[in-house]
């Protein structure tokens, strides 16, 4: 426990994960807590006038040590989990809901900002400290500072309830996610699948002291085999397995939870005043109303679903000219669409892979990041990591110095939740005149190595690491004062614009030049197949985008004004998608029961801003590709925007960037809508 309390004496201040008791993570925030609380404290009953510096900046600057600890603590809980972490994980949640719900209820603190904020218009500020004082006052009143004591007590209860049953949803689906295993040993049932696939599947049986084959609701072992499995039973006994995470009749099922969860959001919105939880949410989101992301998704869908149903019916009639089901079932899309593509495109997913060994294009993205914003990565092995698989990095820039700390985490284990993100360990600020550097996190569930041999990536999963190293960009390249206004921490619908953006130059001849290499011969991939990608780029895209869309609508009909009067959790899914659903409708399978996006992560009301910041991105991309996707000047434009973090509102950071407002051609072109 004293480890986490002290100052490291590590090199670059990093987590020493080795010398961790994790055992003691909730005595460690409890201390922590208190430190943080002798701030607040500090503030509140400082005896001079409440101005910026002594009030909004100390704040903000305020609990570093309690804010270490938690994310060190939520990361390894995310990543690197076991029984003891997510017990500490029902105790710490709502501690640390009922410390931050102290802070906003304090009456003497919510003064002092209070005066600030009101005499803002008497005093000089840059950009940033408004941004901050704005973001500042509206926290406090966003979570009851104006309410009364009566009010105030119901809202502590609430949030304390929707963090304990966040913690319980996640805990339960990877729960179900573990549990389950397709234990193969007919060579007949893993027919179709690529030698390499049957390779890893074996070896996962291996490492289970198993023979034959062994096939999980990990992604890439998932996607692997509904892509290429020819026995379509097993299919279908997989893709139920998947779609019913938290939906079957055990003690993981979720449906209660998400009833809950939505219920409490609605309860704690108009307790507010807020008509709804989407409400809530997007009065601080650049779409700003439920009213204006219908409005945005409806638009979307007119040209997404005519393109949908004519790929559907494209898709069938080429099942049925090859002797397919006569009914496609859900089941039936990943298997039949990638032999579509090999037809179409003469291109085969699989024979892609040896040219993305992991280590390969792991050392691409670093080359093009250079190319890009002149950032060099190098290894550490004095670094310390929480798991032999993690790898460390110095990041620094073109005059040597360091920019940050960059750890790597790529494949799946049973302790790491599915899915990929990023993450940040230390947040980057200026104070007393140091600016503190990040220390930014690439978590993925990639295709794992087999035995002695090296990973091979899919091409969807080579876009998967550039989007996250997009996010990562995002905290590396911060430059603020605030550590509330760095990297990522901008409006949930412009967080996306950095990790999407980067995903295009996946597709590029000239990037892909640059890591695109056989991982036996060394030969670049044949420009042939870099055009078929190209090509095969918006292949099934409006099936893929109406798919978006109806996540989207699903999101917001959890978090709208109705969300209590909800009955069935599967009822009312088929409910609001049944017009965007093309395949028949699977009883046991339910998105909402495993939508861990919006029932324990941070999307909720927000998934719309995946497509969102894909209009931003492809509006942003446009533009380099007018210039050259390596152009100097539109990269220093680009990384100044990331840099700049939330110190701007989102909206004048892109017109900075872009000269104008976003436009929606280059996303419709793009996908092949119009």
């Amino acid at each position: 426990m004293d480890i986490l309390l002290q100052d490291f004496q590590t090199p670059f201040d990093t987590v020493p994960f080795s010398n961790i008791d994790t055992t003691q993570f909730t005595a460690a925030v409890k201390i922590a807590l208190e430190s943080a609380q002798d701030d607040i404290d500090a503030i509140t009953n400082n005896n001079e006038s409440a101005t910026f510096d002594n009030t909004i900046a100390a704040l903000d600057y305020s609990g570093q040590k309690l804010g270490r600890v938690s994310r060190i603590f939520f990361n390894l809980n995310s990543a690197e989990t076991n029984d003891n972490l997510q017990s500490q994980a029902a105790e710490i949640g709502p501690i640390l809901t009922a410390f931050q719900n102290d802070i906003i209820m304090n009456s003497g603190l919510f003064a002092r900002i209070k005066r600030v904020y009101n005499n803002r218009d008497q005093q000089e500020y840059s950009s940033e400290e408004r941004i901050l004082l704005e973001k500042t006052y509206k926290r406090f009143v966003r979570n009851g500072a104006l309410l009364n004591n009566v009010q105030q007590a119901q809202l502590r209860a609430i949030d304390n309830q929707l963090s304990q049953s966040a913690i319980e949803f996640g805990r339960r689906v990877l729960a179900d996610t573990n549990a389950f295993e397709m234990h193969l040993t007919n060579e007949s049932d893993v027919q179709g699948l690529p030698e390499r696939e049957k390779q890893i599947a074996s070896f996962k049986a291996e490492k289970a002291g198993k023979t034959g084959w062994l096939i999980t609701l990990d992604y890439p072992s998932y996607r692997a085999f509904m892509t290429y499995a020819t026995n379509r039973s097993l299919r279908e006994k997989l893709y139920k397995a998947f779609g019913a995470q938290g939906a079957q009749a055990n003690e993981n099922n979720t449906e209660e939870l998400v009833l809950k969860i939505s219920k409490l959001r609605l309860e704690r919105s108009k307790l507010l005043g807020y008509d709804s939880y989407a409400h809530f949410v997007l009065e601080n989101r650049m779409a700003e109303t439920p009213e204006n992301v219908m409005d945005f998704l409806e638009n979307l869908k007119a040209y997404a679903k005519p393109a949908a149903i004519r790929e559907f019916d494209q898709l069938h009639a080429f099942t049925q000219s090859i002797g397919g089901p006569e009914i496609l079932q859900s089941w039936d899309f990943s298997f039949y669409a990638e032999k579509l593509k090999q037809k179409l495109f003469d291109f085969d997913s699989e024979a892609l892979k040896p040219y993305f060994p992991i280590e390969q294009v792991v050392d691409g993205v670093f080359e093009i990041i250079q190319r890009l914003y002149d950032l060099r990565f190098e290894r550490n092995e004095n670094i310390d990591v929480y798991h032999k698989e993690v790898k460390a990095y110095e990041v620094r820039d073109g005059k040597g110095e360091l920019t940050a700390i960059l750890y790597t985490d790529f494949f799946p284990r049973p302790g790491k939740r599915a899915g990929a993100w990023a993450t940040s360990y230390k947040t980057q600020y200026r104070q007393n005149g140091i600016n503190e550097r990040p220390h930014a996190s690439v978590v993925c569930n990639f295709s794992e190595p087999s035995g002695e041999q090296t990973s091979l990536l899919s091409f969807r999963e080579v876009s998967t690491l550039f989007h996250e190293f997009g996010h990562a960009l995002h905290n590396i390249l911060a430059q603020t004062t605030f550590p509330g206004l760095s990297g990522t921490s901008v409006a949930w619908d412009f967080v996306e614009l950095p990790s999407q953006i980067f995903e295009n130059w996946c597709y590029e001849p000239e990037a892909l030049a640059i890591f695109a290499k056989h991982y036996q011969t060394g030969e670049d991939i044949p420009l042939e197949i870099v055009e078929k990608i190209k090509a095969s780029g918006n292949f099934l895209e409006g099936i893929q985008f109406l798919r978006q869309l109806s996540l989207a609508k699903l999101d917001l009909s959890w978090h709208n004004k109705t969300a209590d009067k909800i009955k069935s959790v599967k009822d009312h899914e088929t409910e609001v998608i049944k017009d965007m659903t093309l395949f028949p409708k699977v009883n046991s399978v339910c998105t909402s029961t495993g939508f861990s996006h919006i029932f324990q992560g941070g999307y909720a009301a927000g998934y719309y801003s995946y497509k969102w910041a894909e209009v931003l991105d492809a509006d942003a991309y446009d533009y380099f590709k007018s210039k050259g996707i390596f152009n100097p000047e539109v990269a220093l434009k680009f990384k100044t925007l990331l840099s700049l973090g939330g110190t701007e509102k989102p909206a004048v950071l892109y017109k900075n960037f872009r000269g104008r407002s976003p436009k929606t051609e280059p996303l419709l072109k793009r996908a092949g809508l119009i």
